[in-house]
């Protein structure tokens, strides 16, 4: 069961409205990196888990994403409220659509199920999440950088800060598994081109590029003919 407290989680404040902003916003609210696909993809993932902890984990950032989908939806509806007679309003996707959030990101996609990315291995799904997380911080860095008005600044900033937290939870989750570095965490047993590198981009007579990737091999082949470990 849900309850909605109507006090935001963050204090959201608009000293100049600006539609045309507003409209890069949608990529938060509707977009493939925004809050609405944030939160129903853990929401989702929760029920994968079989780790009590780490599920409600999965629960807590998803409503937290929640919340956060209403902020970003707050901050559109009031840079796009009694703004309609303008040049700039008549410029957006609000001149068609009407003020306030839509299910669209910044171009006028509808949003779609088709930006959720879970599956039903919990470190698959953390691995996902550590992802998305970056995603939407890109994005939010972008707007911070193209954003006016200083009140919504601050709402972005404290949402970019939010998702590094949740890039930590994941991070820490994994850990707590065994699993933030290890590349094999499946069932089936690779075969011996597991630890092969392929040299596939040289330049004539210039020496390799070499680092960690291509050095020493990080994971020893173990035969294993009935598939039952991995190492």
């Amino acid at each position: 069961m849900f309850f909605h407290k109507k006090e935001p989680i963050h204090t959201v404040q608009v000293n100049e409205p600006d539609p045309r902003f507003a409209q890069l916003m949608l990529e938060q609210f509707g977009g493939a990196t925004g809050e609405l696909s944030a939160a129903l993809q853990y929401w989702v993932q929760s029920f994968h888990v079989e780790n009590a902890g780490i599920r409600d984990m999965l629960q807590d950032i998803a409503i937290e994403e929640f919340s956060h989908l209403e902020m970003v939806g707050k901050l559109i509806e009031v840079h796009t409220k009694d703004v309609d007679q303008t040049e700039a309003y008549k410029s957006t996707l609000f001149a068609v659509r009407g003020k306030g959030p839509h299910f669209l990101d910044s171009q006028g996609n509808n949003w779609t199920a088709s930006y959720l990315n879970e599956g039903g291995d919990v470190v698959r799904d953390l691995r996902a999440n550590i992802a998305a997380e970056a995603g939407a911080r890109q994005t939010y860095e972008e707007l911070i950088k193209l954003c006016t008005d200083e009140g919504t600044k601050k709402t972005l900033v404290h949402l970019l800060t939010r998702e590094i937290s949740h890039t930590q939870m994941f991070m820490k989750a994994l850990d707590s598994m065994g699993k933030l570095t290890d590349p094999m965490f499946g069932n089936i047993q690779p075969d011996e081109t597991v630890a092969l590198y392929f040299n596939l981009s040289t330049d004539g007579d210039k020496p390799d590029e070499r680092g960690p990737w291509n050095s020493e091999p990080t994971f020893e082949y173990v035969a294993d003919p009935l598939n039952t470990s991995a190492k």
